[in-house]
């Protein structure tokens, strides 16, 4: 759930740091562009009855190689990206315009269970996860998948989750993003300026000195006054303490052969009033994926590809989306400062980032995105269609029978060639 307006902007000193990568998964083959229509039992506004879960499919991408390549020279995995809409911010009065019996929980667990089941991903990478203990965990299980996950810092009660393929991916390392490390300590001195706004083979977070350091940068902040009654914004204990996360996580792909993943999930803070913010937990979160790429390329001496995915409640033409492509860019605007990892986001490289994939009645543009670190082995063959502002199963907004959040799934698939 968010809301996107007027945006601000925020100065603050980043590092120059290495990058490195690794993973490998299971061959597929090619994927059709139909619509598929699954029925999920569901009772409607006239009485009960099914109602039709849209579940759309993957379309090869121009370059994406339609013919799969021999099946030992050649990985193949798919992934989603998918904000599924937290229970605990479910209420009538958020979601007017939606049918009451597809924000019930009970409906609306099983709905979402459904589409997972039916993409056929072989990672998930889920933001609002609130109910992660008590449902998706052992349902995720039960469909073949193991988990990680990690919920908000302070009373939040959802999170960001991966859930992979258990005969498609081992999990070798995975580290947390808490973006409450930025906030200063009471006894750190804070400059501000008036003018803008693990894994089986160690501790879940390692190298907690250099991630330490690495926030005393970031909370270096040139900040904005805000209207909105939150502590004093210009204190950055105040401003930085969103309670936002992300995690990430190497994984090593079995099947023809072993590679090394980066998988990456985030979701960052929401407001649009806030904007600096976003940059700063954006910035951030290159630097920490900078560091946590350079430890596996060393540890398991290998080179990985690396995915970033989430949703980052910004929009293509905002600063955050802007500075994640930066790397990759030769736009004579582009961030002066070095970026730590060169991205791509897969839909603005193939057929162009979707109209939206966050629909509500005030507000209806795309703020989730699966970005790749490009390289020679790592390209996307496919990616999961999204629907145009004008189809049936989008009108009045979501969520409603069709959709089960406010945001839509995202999808794309990689071929890894073999060095």
């Amino acid at each position: 759930m968010v809301i996107i307006g007027r945006t601000t902007t925020l100065a603050l000193i980043i590092p120059r740091l290495p990058l490195l990568c690794t993973i490998s998964c299971s061959p597929r083959l090619s994927v059709s562009s139909k619509l598929r229509m699954s029925t999920s039992a569901s009772t409607n506004t006239g009485g009960s009855g099914k109602s039709a879960l849209v579940i759309r499919e993957f379309v090869s991408v121009e370059g994406g190689g339609g013919n799969a390549r021999d099946e030992a020279d050649a990985i193949r995995f798919r992934l989603v990206s998918y904000n599924i809409l937290a229970q605990v911010y479910v209420k009538s009065s958020l979601f007017p315009h939606s049918p009451s019996p597809c924000l019930r929980w009970k409906a609306r667990s099983q709905v979402i269970l459904t589409l997972l089941k039916d993409l056929g991903a072989d990672f998930y990478s889920l933001q609002e996860v609130d109910e992660f203990d008590s449902f998706y965990k052992t349902s995720m299980e039960d469909l073949g998948y193991s988990s990680i996950y990690v919920q908000r810092s302070g009373q939040k009660r959802d999170g960001c989750g991966i859930f992979y393929k258990k005969n498609c991916a081992e999990l070798l390392l995975e580290e947390t993003v808490e973006y409450n490390d930025l906030v200063p300590s009471l006894h750190d001195e804070a400059y501000l300026s008036s003018d803008k706004q693990n894994a089986p083979l160690t501790n879940r977070n390692n190298g907690d000195s250099s991630k330490q350091d690495l926030s005393e940068k970031f909370s270096i902040l040139s900040v904005k006054s805000s209207p909105e009654n939150r502590g004093d914004p210009n204190d950055p204990r105040v401003r930085l303490k969103r309670d936002c996360v992300g995690i990430m996580a190497a994984f090593k792909l079995k099947h023809p052969f072993h590679h090394v993943v980066i998988l990456a999930n985030t979701h960052l803070y929401w407001d649009p009033e806030w904007a600096d913010v976003k940059l700063v937990q954006a910035k951030y979160l290159l630097a920490r994926l900078a560091q946590f790429k350079t430890l596996v390329t060393d540890r398991f001496e290998c080179t990985p590809s690396l995915i970033l995915t989430g949703d980052f409640n910004s929009t293509p033409g905002d600063k955050v989306y802007q500075y994640l492509i930066s790397g990759n860019s030769t736009s004579s605007d582009r961030c002066l400062e070095e970026l730590p990892l060169p991205l791509c986001s897969v839909y603005a490289s193939t057929r162009g980032e979707p109209p939206f994939t966050n629909c509500t009645p005030d507000f209806t543009d795309t703020l989730d995105y699966i970005f790749f670190s490009p390289s020679d082995c790592l390209k996307p063959v496919s990616i999961l269609q999204l629907p145009e502002l004008d189809s049936p199963d989008v009108a009045g907004a979501l969520p409603n029978y069709s959709h089960p959040s406010d945001h839509l799934p995202i999808g794309a698939e990689f071929e890894i060639a073999k060095d």
